[in-house]
């Protein structure tokens, strides 16, 4: 057992563990057994290494984090460009992460950190990978896999064993479905299913349980039925995209939207399926 830090004198740390010289280790710090914590790693107070629990490279962890057994943070990423430059990642405050997850470091060719918000829950057996950025309160369900520079906003939801190209954008309080394959961008609100995925909605119940108004829910699916009508006929995308603009200018959620459309994109939009196909289904979410 390796004590380097003055704090580590308010921390709890396993005969087992071993806590490398230069970390910092803040008030009420638990460090399981057969844990190991890097040089460069700062873990906040209250942080918990459950066990078994690999910490590396320039790494820190914010305060109450909790970090299951197996789980890897900080590791080198698997990116044959990468020579060992001192890129980061970061983790938020309160987020869970939970057995054999791995979340790897930037890349100095990318942004050069990786970062998860606060609040997020991330479940066992998914993969963050290098300079990816999860918002706050984000769930990443069992066995998701991401590409590099994945950007997921605040709220989203990504269900079990979906897998996302790396560069992809996921918006806020999105829907990933179970199994989807999502090679590009899902607007915010969206709701997107199957391999490959097609946005089928909006997240319903993600906005009924967070206390959206009837009347706005009502002028959302009018909106997103102005932008994706169950018919198209010979009316671009940029033509209701335009007409979306003018009668929904003064709806926050909508300009989100639309704002999300208007920004920069390495992979373009998820758009609906195909007319008369077994997944053009608007569906409720979870």
């Amino acid at each position: 057992m390796v004590h380097t830090v003055e704090e580590a004198r308010q921390a709890r740390v396993h005969p087992t563990a071993m806590v490398a010289p230069g970390a910092v280790l803040g008030q009420g710090v638990v460090i399981g057994p057969w844990c190991t914590v890097g040089p460069n790693v700062v873990l906040d107070d209250g942080v918990e290494l459950i066990s078994h629990v690999v910490v590396d490279g320039h790494t820190h962890l914010g305060a109450y984090s909790r970090y299951f057994p197996f789980c890897t943070v900080g590791m080198a990423p698997q990116d044959l460009k990468y020579k060992g430059e001192p890129t980061r990642c970061e983790v938020g405050a309160r987020t869970v992460v939970r057995e054999h997850v791995t979340i790897h470091r930037g890349t100095a060719t990318g942004s050069g950190l990786t970062r998860v918000g606060q609040d997020v829950l991330i479940m066992a057996n998914a993969h963050v990978a290098h300079d990816c950025v999860l918002g706050d309160r984000v769930i990443i369900v069992n066995n998701v896999v991401m590409g590099g520079h994945v950007t997921i906003g605040n709220d989203a939801r990504v269900m079990g064993s979906a897998a996302i190209h790396q560069f992809v954008r996921i918006g806020h309080a999105a829907l990933v479905g179970g199994v989807a394959g999502v090679e590009a961008d899902v607007i915010p609100y969206g709701s997107v299913l199957g391999n490959r995925a097609r946005l089928i909605g909006l997240h319903w119940i993600w906005l009924r349980r967070n206390g959206v108004q009837s009347a706005e829910i009502h002028r959302m699916r009018k909106a997103f039925l102005t932008l994706y009508p169950k018919v198209c006929g010979d009316v671009s995308f940029q033509v209701r995209l335009e007409q979306m603009r003018r009668e929904f200018a003064g709806d926050t959620r909508i300009q989100e939207i639309l704002s999300f459309i208007d920004a920069p994109s390495h992979r373009g939009l998820v758009r609906p399926a195909r007319a008369g196909t077994a997944d053009q289904v608007e569906t409720e979410g979870a």
